[in-house]
């Protein structure tokens, strides 16, 4: 048989469900995958139902239902006094991770060059390859995970069209300051490229920290692509709502590609998310509260394990130093708390092409049951 493209050779199994086979095999308990062991709120459950007994079941318009459009447009206006038309310029995508891709195909031509700050979402990379495009990464150096300005723009050529960001950041919980993410804008304005502004974790803010979306920056506005979904505010990550918020040109190239990759989105779920959105004022406290709540006890009972790292301030994830427990790197650390103490993390190297700062570090995904967390700590008691 003839064989498959050159443009996966290189690809592997995503770190994710290569961890989860492994916890599942040796009956760990599982902080590596980032998503809720519990369910979203009952009584968005119960919309949804609504919807499909009112007959929402057949295929969407292809850019989103109109409510969802609608109504993201109406909180991005809300919260972030950001306009974006609903008509041409919100695209409802399956999860972000489809967002990613279609912004990416649509910008990238072969040869162009796109900034990628690591550690980074594993997609991002694998959007770029595809699209012919060539990742350069830029180090957001350890342990307060910031990026040095003049590093930064060294690593822009001629040939770099598009710079990723993520804020909040995964895996890293950091909430990019308003000063560095003027320093981003600076330079998108200087070099003139486009931002993807990956901002999945908008609502997970922790300690006063607010969301500062780089499109509301001067100069912003027509640059940035922003990226977000409904999956993580509302702790429901298998219905992948996502959408695209873009200005009118670039909304239309990522539609050109959404038409030939899904089409369209699970209507009955759009439906539900667009009520949904309706009732963020009264939901996201509890909602902030829940995910703290977690945060500081898995926080503070790692630490007494004798883990020393600073509390994130967003998502749901803990990069947690290993160099006091072991001088095993990462990969093989993570393969010992599998196999000998039940302890399913994730690996942060693999969300890096250059540094190996990764190696000294394991991610922990904290959105989980109080008696998963006690259990993968009754596990680590002892190290």
């Amino acid at each position: 048989m003839k064989e498959t493209a050159l443009r996966i050779a290189d690809f592997k199994d995503s770190i994710f469900g290569v961890i989860s086979k492994l916890a599942r095999d040796n009956h760990a308990v599982n902080l590596g995958q980032g998503f809720p062991d519990f369910d979203g709120p009952a009584w968005l459950k119960d919309i949804v139902y609504k919807k499909m007994q009112e007959g929402h079941n057949q295929y969407a318009p292809f850019p989103g239902t109109p409510s969802l459009r609608e109504q993201v447009a109406k909180y991005y206006e809300s919260f972030y006094r950001l306009r974006y038309n609903p008509e041409d310029q919100v695209t409802v995508t399956v999860g972000a991770t489809e967002a990613i891709y279609l912004v990416v195909t649509a910008l990238v031509n072969p040869g162009d060059e796109v900034i990628v700050l690591e550690p980074f979402y594993d997609s991002y990379v694998a959007s770029i390859k595809m699209a012919g495009g060539v990742p350069v990464p830029v180090t957001m150096h350890a342990p307060d995970f910031v990026v040095d300005a003049k590093e930064l723009e060294r690593a822009i050529s001629p040939r770099t069209k598009l710079l990723i960001i993520n804020n909040p950041h995964h895996p890293t919980g950091k909430v990019w300051t308003k000063e560095e993410l003027t320093e981003i804008s600076k330079l998108a304005g200087k070099h003139d490229l486009y931002v993807l502004s990956d901002e999945v974790y908008e609502f997970l803010l922790f300690d006063g920290a607010t969301h500062l979306p780089l499109a509301s920056l001067e100069g912003m506005f027509e640059r940035t692509i922003t990226v977000s979904s409904a999956g993580k505010t509302f702790g429901l990550t298998g219905w992948k709502i996502g959408w695209i918020c873009a200005s009118r040109e670039v909304s239309r190239a990522c539609r050109l590609v959404h038409q030939y990759v899904t089409f369209s989105v699970s209507t009955p779920m759009q439906e539900a998310v667009a009520e949904a959105l309706t009732k963020l004022p009264t939901y996201l406290p509890d909602f902030v509260d829940l995910y703290r709540s977690k945060r500081d006890f898995f926080y503070g009972e790692m630490r007494k394990l004798g883990f020393e790292f600073e509390i994130p301030r967003g998502t749901y994830f803990m990069m947690v130093p290993i160099g006091s427990k072991t001088r095993l790197k990462d990969v093989d650390y993570a393969m010992k708390l599998i196999k000998e103490r039940q302890v399913a993390t994730v690996p942060p190297s693999a969300f890096y092409l250059k540094s190996t700062e990764g190696e000294g570090y394991l991610r922990f995904c904290f959105a989980k049951k109080e008696e998963t967390l006690r259990a993968a700590l009754k596990n680590l008691d002892g190290l």
